[in-house]
């Protein structure tokens, strides 16, 4: 998967559609709650253009995305409190960032989990690296019923309570021409 992403770095922050998107969703983020002084995990990051915006006000943000050349546009980006790694959230990432205390307040993931092997497991590791009280926020095509790319709320409700997280809401926050995205936010609170 990652060689057709690192084949689409370079155009990626010009696209029209990918900047509206990262806009609406950053946007929507802003409506839910304020990210001053958080650290913030930025799932599938791409070439940063939600992490860019994020970044004057969190206290820390580290960008993950399989893609290198993703991962080398945001880097020249120059970003001073962002730390990115080309890999994946795995058993060994979590066990890392568990050794290393490192929890996040806040993991965000802008159009990315539609596009992992297993969104539930995925969604299980990422509730690890939640802080007390933190926060996973993912945006999504919504699909209906069992048609298309995306996820349904129920799909999403299911994988949240199996993680073990308090699903605080599911919204469709803006629409792409005719595709509705789903906004799910989520709380560890053990």
């Amino acid at each position: 998967m990652s060689e057709s992403w690192d084949d689409m770095a370079v155009g990626w922050d010009s696209n029209k559609a990918v900047i509206a998107y990262s806009d609406k969703a950053t946007h929507s983020l802003g409506e839910v709650l304020k990210t001053k002084g958080l650290t913030i995990l930025d799932f599938g990051c791409g070439t940063g253009l939600m992490t860019e915006k994020l970044s004057p006000d969190a206290a820390s943000i580290t960008a993950i995305d399989p893609a290198r050349k993703m991962i080398s546009v945001l880097n020249a980006k120059d970003l001073h409190n962002v730390t990115t790694i080309v890999g994946v959230v795995d058993e060994a990432f979590v066990r890392e960032c568990r050794q290393a205390g490192k929890r996040f307040d806040l993991i965000v993931a802008s159009s990315a989990l539609a596009f992992v092997a297993d969104y539930p497991e995925t969604i299980a590791l990422l509730a690890m690296l939640l802080a007390d009280k933190g926060l996973l926020v993912q945006w999504d095509w919504e699909k209906s019923e069992d048609e298309g790319a995306g996820f349904t709320t129920s799909e999403v409700q299911q994988a949240y309570s199996e993680a073990g997280l308090n699903l605080i809401s599911t919204t469709n926050p803006f629409s792409m021409g005719d595709m509705r995205v789903l906004m799910a936010v989520g709380q560890r609170t053990d």
